[in-house]
């Protein structure tokens, strides 16, 4: 396709605010219908939700849940890109949908501002065609890829504390896939970290919530190679990355049920 059938056919549609994904022959017009009839669900409005809904807006995924019970403080604003400093106080969720809807009015946004645990998931994930999971602690991520596992729901994790980060999908509708007990088993007992004891590097937290919204529209369009059964590992004070392998754990406690 050329420049001025591309030029044609975004004006045609009123996709010009798409453009430069159609210009794409990977994606092109096909891809972004897709990522226009998709449906993601966020989990998280903070650091890692932030640039993901930054991106997964801007790209026009077609509808996008976006679920945080917390509100906005002054030590967020240094990394959670959604909120500003009028929003402190105002709930996560409803802040962030405000922040889609500047975006890009093309997106609807649901915003869900109780607190996530199974049925509450359950009762979100009907027609979810992704979940991202950019919350902070270990048992919400369990309970997030217990309820993907069973709906055989794709789901792309981060977590960002100091200046390390991680990120992987779990393509769920795969027989062969790895869930995310395959690598933190759920029988294993973890203390959670926080940014506010520990810190966090803000444009770290932004790289790994960024690859999170690249994997999740890329699996949406149905192109390139995915983060399914790998692992990438992110050391932001010496700009390095590392891959790992992961498979499939015929004792997992979740998907080998």
């Amino acid at each position: 396709m050329t420049a001025r059938s591309v030029a044609d056919a975004t004006n045609d549609s009123g996709d010009e605010r798409y453009s430069r994904h159609i210009l794409l022959t990977e994606l092109g017009e096909a891809g972004q219908k897709k990522i226009r009839q998709a449906h993601a669900l966020v989990i998280g409005a903070g650091g890692l939700g932030s640039p993901a809904c930054y991106y997964m807006a801007s790209a026009g995924t077609g509808r996008i849940t976006l679920v945080d019970d917390d509100r906005v403080e002054l030590s967020n604003l240094q990394r959670q890109i959604l909120h500003f400093t009028d929003r402190i106080g105002e709930n996560k969720a409803h802040s962030g949908a405000r922040t889609i809807g500047q975006i890009n009015p093309d997106v609807q946004v649901i915003p869900v501002t109780e607190r996530l645990d199974a049925g509450l998931l359950e009762s979100l994930i009907e027609d979810v065609t992704v979940v991202l999971d950019c919350t902070d602690n270990f048992a919400t991520r369990h309970i997030i890829n217990r309820v993907c596992v069973a709906r055989r729901v794709p789901l792309v994790s981060g977590t960002a504390l100091r200046f390390d980060g991680q990120v992987s999908l779990f393509d769920l509708r795969r027989d062969d896939a790895p869930c995310y007990a395959c690598f933190y088993s759920a029988d294993m007992e973890f203390v959670d970290r926080k940014a506010a004891q520990h810190g966090v590097f803000a444009p770290m937290i932004g790289a790994i919530g960024t690859i999170q919204a690249m994997e999740a529209l890329k699996l949406i369009a149905g192109i390139g190679k995915s983060l399914s059964q790998r692992v990438l590992l992110f050391d932001a004070l010496e700009v390095k990355w590392t891959e790992m392998y992961l498979e499939r754990d015929p004792q997992c406690q979740v998907c080998a049920k």
